[in-house]
């Protein structure tokens, strides 16, 4: 879920000091952003996207994608400009990767040690990351988990790393490794079995020798 920009922060919410909570101040349709949460007709919805649009001499409006988070199905939906839309505020907590229970991925706040499962279609491709005590961003609407947002860079331990080709002495060869949480990625042939590197999330792509 996408970050909300300072300008809309400071237009729509007011921000709790010591923590990552918002509360509603005012919203039109116009104010609608990427990764805001609303109530659209009595479900609570994410904004996966939007657009704003004036056809000529038309009256403008918004055309938004929402998704249910009660159901997971998207839609098209289109809202007048001026037209009042009720936000529902979202809470973002750090928390820690502790264990597997069974498919579902269990994190602990670390500060009142509270735990939430979720399953692992909620945390797509950041499963690749997860190992023990890694540190996440889980955003909540109405006290339910919807999304999850790994910090920039992991460091993780390679698990095989095959020795280079003799001969090969190219800056720019790179070689596949295989880290510990069972993802393979391009790495330079001086990485060895055991060390730890930094990689990028965003990328997956293999940054430095950590």
């Amino acid at each position: 879920m996408g970050k909300m920009c300072g300008i809309l922060a400071a237009l729509l919410f007011r921000k709790h000091p010591g923590m990552e909570k918002f509360e509603l101040v005012m919203a039109s349709a116009n104010d609608l952003r990427k990764g805001m949460a609303i109530n659209y007709n009595g479900d609570i919805c994410v904004v996966l996207d939007m657009q704003h649009r004036t056809p000529g001499n038309l009256r403008a409006f918004v055309q938004a994608t929402l998704r249910s988070i009660r159901t997971g199905k998207s839609s098209d939906v289109r809202f007048s400009s001026t037209e009042k839309i009720d936000v529902v505020p979202m809470m973002t907590t750090k928390m820690e990767f502790s264990y597997k229970d069974g498919e579902d991925y269990v994190f602990t706040d670390p500060e009142t040690f509270e735990t939430v499962n979720l399953p692992p279609d909620l945390l797509g491709d950041a499963v690749k990351f997860l190992v023990e005590n890694s540190m996440v961003s889980v955003t909540f609407i109405e006290q339910k988990a919807v999304a999850v947002e790994l910090p920039a860079s992991v460091v993780l331990q390679v698990t095989d790393a095959p020795e280079g080709v003799r001969g090969d002495s190219a800056n720019n060869v790179m070689k596949t490794v295989t880290l510990e949480t069972g993802i393979t990625i391009q790495a330079p042939l001086f990485i060895k079995t055991g060390e730890k590197v930094k990689i990028d999330t965003r990328t997956c792509k293999y940054m430095e020798r950590a």
